[in-house]
């Protein structure tokens, strides 16, 4: 059996989602600017619900605007999972799932933003 394949839009998302360096954070709404899906948020969080665990595509670091793991009933424990994985890259995140939003928030500098977009056009 093959694996399912991925629409555009979520190939968008893997493919800006893996420019977040480890030890950095992005939001949901970041990641679908990036993308030019403005208001997409949500759709960016599915698309990220949809990838097979584990994933190279590091998915751990995109979360809500309030600085927080999203709990997702979909994804049945990945919130610890997360969590986990947050805490091993040196973000910390309390039991109730915030994190320091503001500190470790990434933003791609010009060079990474021509780069997604090359990579963008492409797909």
């Amino acid at each position: 059996m093959t694996a399912p394949q991925r629409s555009t839009f979520d190939q968008r998302v893997s493919v800006v989602v893996a420019f977040i360096p480890e030890g950095r954070l992005s939001t949901y709404g970041q990641v679908a600017d990036w993308i030019g899906a403005y208001g997409c948020a949500r759709q960016v969080g599915w698309a990220l619900r949809r990838l097979c665990l584990p994933s190279r595509i590091p998915w751990q670091r995109v979360v809500n605007a309030q600085g927080r793991i999203s709990m997702s009933l979909s994804r049945e424990g990945s919130d610890w999972m997360q969590r986990e994985l947050l805490i091993a890259e040196g973000i910390p995140v309390d039991q109730e799932g915030r994190l320091p939003l503001k500190r470790f928030l990434w933003s791609p500098d010009e060079g990474q933003l021509a780069e997604m977009g090359q990579l963008l056009r492409a797909l």
